[in-house]
């Protein structure tokens, strides 16, 4: 039998037609890898590379009201607050579910990695209401059903901000993270999903230890590989030029997320950055 996420892949894509960009951006994850612990160390939540990249996409989003929104019958609409969305590998893979961050931009790294963990832990005990009552519907209807009742649902959800079939107004937000770091992947490219009517998603890959240029020397440094699949609608490659710079310093200098001028460890010894595959 076909998995939930199968079935939802089967009626969701047909040939290419809309128009997307993509890019990637290989950072040094050293000072990221350093912030994690320190969190970690400081607040008791299970911090990962993956959280820092969320909080980091949120500020880019808002940085970018003309990407922070959705498109209504033409015409382009934005949002009201800044909502980071996580995909949720469950059952080892075979099925994929959600969990939305609400106002991302306004919550700190650690609070984003307490939301996201009581998100996951209600998907895989089976207590989130809105997952499991939308996953009876997909699992009791056939694709070829399927199509056209995602594709309603996402317009109503998605661009009218409508509750429907289990789902939440706006039930993807603004834009998708997923970590496919976690699973050892270095790099890749996420499909638009026109159902959930989303402009930006982000894929994380994993940490690994790689030559780079340091003063002109070649050193080994902690790498990650974050790639982007943008709609075209929202946004030319002059103006995610400049996303990815605020991508990129929120990132690299990951403190300045929290609000907080300089690395904490900046008065002592850094913290040991070690390569994972966290995130």
């Amino acid at each position: 039998m076909n998995s939930t996420r199968r079935k939802l892949a089967i009626a969701t894509w047909s040939s290419p037609r809309e128009g997307n960009i993509y890019g990637k951006l290989v950072m040094d994850a050293g000072e990221a890898v350093a912030y994690v612990e320190h969190l970690r160390k400081t607040t008791g939540e299970k911090v990962t590379v993956g959280h820092i990249v969320g909080k980091a996409a949120a500020m880019a989003m808002k940085a970018a009201p003309g990407l922070n929104g959705r498109i209504v019958l033409g015409k382009y609409v934005p949002h009201e607050t800044v909502d980071v969305t996580f995909l949720v590998a469950l059952e080892d893979g075979r099925d994929l579910a959600k969990t939305k961050i609400p106002r991302a931009d306004e919550k700190s790294v650690a609070d984003i990695a307490k939301a996201l963990a009581e998100g996951v832990g209600k998907l895989r005990g089976g207590k989130d209401a809105d997952f499991e009552k939308s996953k009876g519907i997909v699992r009791a209807l056939p694709s070829w059903l399927l199509k056209p009742i995602l594709w309603t649902t996402g317009f109503l959800t998605g661009s009218l901000g409508v509750a429907a079939f289990g789902l939440e107004p706006f039930p993807f937000g603004s834009c998708i993270i997923t970590n496919v770091g976690a699973f050892g992947v270095d790099e890749g490219y996420a499909p638009p999903t026109p159902f959930a009517r989303v402009p930006v998603l982000i894929l994380v890959g994993a940490v690994r230890e790689q030559p780079a240029v340091v003063a002109g020397k070649v050193v080994p440094r902690p790498l990650v590989t974050i790639t982007a699949t943008v709609d075209h609608r929202f946004i030319d490659g002059a103006q995610l030029g400049q996303l990815a710079k605020v991508l990129r310093k929120g990132f690299e200098e990951p403190w300045t997320l929290d609000g907080l001028a300089k690395a904490p460890w900046a008065t002592s010894d850094a913290p040991e950055a070690h390569a994972t595959n966290g995130g």
